[in-house]
């Protein structure tokens, strides 16, 4: 049983589409793990923010907001390193 429930905000949706068949697969497997694990070790607090995260998945970032009391992960953006943070 699934911990939290992900959610997918329209700009996530987007970056979804855009990428290749490979790095999509890859990036589906890893966001689903977070709804066991939503901190996994591997992730890291956006500074300045109160509840957004962000997951390193090859050359992507995958930001994230939690949730504890609704119980959700609502995925934000999915970008390359270089446009991640702007």
């Amino acid at each position: 049983m699934r911990v939290y429930e992900i959610l997918l905000e329209r700009a996530a949706e987007r970056d979804l589409k855009r990428l290749p068949t490979s790095d999509f697969k890859r990036i589906i497997s890893e966001i689903s793990k977070l709804a066991d694990s939503p901190r996994p070790t591997s992730c890291r607090k956006i500074t300045g923010s109160k509840n957004d995260w962000r997951i390193r998945v090859g050359d992507y970032r995958v930001i994230y907001e939690i949730d504890n009391n609704a119980r959700n992960i609502k995925v934000m953006r999915i970008r390359q390193r270089e446009d991640a943070y702007r």
